[in-house]
């Protein structure tokens, strides 16, 4: 039982941690048919926990399904359509729907949502934004609307042979310690998995720009991408939850194992600022100097590239993604 109260405090903590976030909300809910054990539900006080069709009532006394998780015994709304409307209401519409559909074999639901909204601590000038050639992961190039600002030398550096530019968003009362959005472009035909790793690479690994400053071109976008992470977990090591005998005695007597566990995202990127959401959905199945000239880089995103919104302090990844098509195009990335 103790594993299970140890990582519902470790969600806490987290939540608690994103959510001090300016313009980050996170939300949790969990619905089951079979009982929660009340000292899980008691170390997640900020959690939604509700009821899946077919749940065993004579198991659900009141210390497992209590009057404060404001439940009745009556009719047990559907539950497709009641989890959609949880993450359209947790992502402020942004995701309209569960990842992926019930189909009733589902003993035990974990949604966990992200939402974000903020904006850039320095905007992009609209009047600036015009169509420039954008040439996608398949050899095809064509118009899209591009942002153009000048910024910074210390928001650029080199890691690996991929440029990074870190955009940071303003924080509360429009200051600093916002999000930060850093945006990855590798070598023609790199793909994410040789891109997306500079955008963690340590300060010392890190060769910054010679110039005084960049002059940053930037697609307008919108990224949508859904993820099957069940084999992400095992590659964690975390496969013996994935089985039938995984322990999750701190969740529920009941003998469960995760059956799929897949993420959907979205994040909108444009000339004010950044949009993103994301929702995973857990389904676990029982067992079974002087003046001078100033040098200025020019910096163009005019082929594939990643995006990774982290934490003010850039330590925390929120959200990360890969645009391999055209802006304006329909793009699902993994």
């Amino acid at each position: 039982g103790g594993e299970g109260e140890g990582a519902a405090e470790a969600v806490t903590l987290v939540g608690r941690r994103l959510a001090a976030e300016g313009g980050v909300a996170v939300a949790t809910g969990v619905w089951s048919r079979l009982p929660v054990l009340d000292g899980f539900k008691r170390a997640l006080p900020g959690v939604r926990f509700g009821v899946l069709p077919g749940a065993v009532w004579f198991a659900l006394p009141d210390d497992v399904f209590g009057a404060t998780d404001d439940m009745s015994l009556g009719d047990i709304p559907d539950a497709q359509a009641e989890l959609d409307a949880w993450v359209r209401a947790a992502t402020g519409g942004r995701i309209k729907g569960l990842p992926l559909d019930l189909d009733g074999s589902e003993d035990l639901v974990l949604l966990d949502a992200l939402a974000l909204k903020a904006s850039w601590r320095t905007a992009f000038p609209g009047h600036l934004t015009r169509e420039e050639p954008f040439t996608d992961g398949y050899g095809d190039t064509r118009p899209v609307p591009t942002m153009r600002q000048r910024i910074p030398a210390s928001w650029v550096w080199y890691a690996d042979g991929v440029t990074v530019v870190e955009l940071p968003c303003a924080g509360e009362g429009g200051g600093g310690g916002g999000p930060l959005v850093r945006f990855v472009l590798g070598a023609e035909g790199a793909g994410p998995g040789e891109v997306l790793p500079a955008a963690w690479a340590e300060p010392g690994e890190r060769r910054g720009l010679v110039a005084d400053s960049a002059e940053l071109l930037l697609p307008r976008f919108t990224l949508r991408t859904k993820t099957d992470a069940k084999e992400h977990l095992a590659a964690l090591g975390l496969d013996r939850a994935l089985r039938s005998g995984a322990d999750f005695s701190g969740l529920s007597a009941a003998d469960l194992y995760i059956g799929k566990v897949v993420q959907e995202a979205v994040v909108e990127v444009a000339e004010e600022g950044v949009e993103a959401a994301a929702v995973t959905q857990v389904t676990m199945t029982r067992s079974a100097a002087p003046p001078r000239h100033k040098a200025v880089e020019r910096i163009v995103f005019d082929r594939p590239f990643g995006v990774v919104v982290l934490d003010g302090a850039g330590e925390l990844p929120l959200f990360a993604g890969w645009r391999s098509s055209a802006p304006g195009e329909s793009a699902v990335s993994g």
